[in-house]
Parts: structure tokens; sequence; C-alpha cells
């Protein structure tokens, strides 16, 4: 079963293009990480604060490693979360029916 973690993050006010940014470093880079399947990132076009990422891993092992990457360390770390009013994750696993 694969992994999944859907996030939501809420930029700070007048910080949106700082996060926006980030995403699109961090996106592609994530593509790329070995047991990634599946990586979008979206932003609400009715709340431009709103951002939603969808990441599926074939595995927590590789989700967890997801975090431990350069890229994730410099545009998630180091420049997007300190932009963020509130960062909610959820996590679920895929029903491979």
């Amino acid at each position: 079963m694969a992994y999944v973690c859907s996030a939501t993050w809420t930029a700070l006010p007048g910080e949106e293009q700082t996060v926006c940014d980030a995403l699109e470093q961090l996106s592609p880079a994530s593509r790329e990480e070995p047991g990634n399947i599946y990586y979008q990132a979206y932003q609400s076009p009715d709340e431009p604060r709103i951002f939603r990422i969808f990441e599926v891993y074939a595995d927590e092992a590789a989700f967890k490693a997801h975090a431990t990457y350069p890229h994730f360390e410099q545009w998630a770390l180091g420049q997007a979360i300190p932009a963020l009013e509130t960062r909610q994750r959820d996590f679920y696993e895929t029903l491979d029916f």
C-alpha cells in the first residue's frame, strides 16, 4: 500500500508569493525522490493564502526520507514553512483493491 500525505498550508498575510516560489522549487525536486509516486501543489483561487500539497510515496519510509533531502531543507524548512500561519498534514494509506 502507498503512503499518502495531504498537507494544507496557510501563508501569513503577504507571504503568498514566498510560499509559491518555494513550492515552485520544491515540487519538481520532490518528484525525483526515490519512492515518490506523485507530488502536486495547489493554490486556492478564492483564498490565495491557502495551499494544498498532495503527496504519494511507495511507503512511509520514502515519505520520512523526503524530509531529509537538501531541497526539502532549503525550500520547505528554510523558506515556505517560516512564511506559514498554519501547517496541517493528514496521512493515509491507499486501499489496493
